[in-house]
């Protein structure tokens, strides 16, 4: 589990069918073989670790879902994973993306910038006006979606733009996206139109409505 709050750039130094190696003498000194380390917002596993590199392992699937094989990507976000006691300064992520964006305009608003993205139906169900999204590992928020979410854009204040590989993007880059996990868990309850009542397990379940959501707070 991670925060979204970016520590450090990683430089992508080799890649192969099944491994990336990973320039990053800032964190290593954090890491122990076997950690989780979120590379781009996508949870890895640090398998070798030296005085400036760790090697993670990549499975066809990770690469499948990502542009880890892409030989353009170079620079990667890399934060390493929560521990019990730490804050909480972004929002809870998982590590596992949700699907690919393309970055589609960017603009200086001031002294901070506003990114627009294209996303994938897969992921846009997922994205809500003032919701939570993490873009290649970095939790942002939604200033503004369309109503199928397909279209988003966040407002990016300086710190972030600069300490983060956002100021690397090219129109048209690809981005890592992940949903805010606690809607995945609303739309399932929504879906299977039951919730478990947890002071009796035995008891029958109840419907999830409008009213019971409104009434519950969301």
């Amino acid at each position: 589990m991670f925060t979204g709050l970016v520590q450090t750039i990683g430089i992508i130094e080799q890649r192969d069918r099944d491994r990336l190696v990973i320039h990053c003498p800032d964190l290593v000194a954090k890491i122990a073989i076997g950690d989780s380390v979120s590379v781009n917002g996508v949870c890895l596993t640090a398998t070798y670790i030296s005085d400036t590199n760790f090697v993670a392992d990549v499975s066809p699937e990770t690469l499948g879902r990502t542009n880890f094989s892409d030989r353009r990507l170079k620079y990667v976000n890399l934060e390493t994973a929560l521990a019990v006691g730490d804050k909480i300064g972004g929002h809870f992520v998982s590590g596992h993306i949700d699907g690919m964006g393309k970055l589609s305009d960017r603009a200086l608003i001031g002294n901070s910038w506003e990114l627009s993205f294209e996303a994938i139906p897969e992921v846009a169900r997922y994205i809500v006006f003032k919701g939570s999204i993490a873009i290649n590992g970095i939790s942002l928020t939604v200033s503004y979606c369309n109503d199928s979410g397909t279209n988003f854009r966040v407002a990016v204040i300086p710190h972030t733009y600069e300490n983060t590989t956002l100021k690397d993007l090219d129109l048209g880059s690809s981005v890592h996206l992940e949903g805010d996990l606690l809607g995945k868990y609303v739309e399932k309850f929504l879906r299977l139109g039951t919730l478990p009542n947890l002071s009796n397990l035995n008891s029958p379940q109840t419907s999830i409505t409008t009213e019971f959501l409104l009434e519950h707070g969301w």
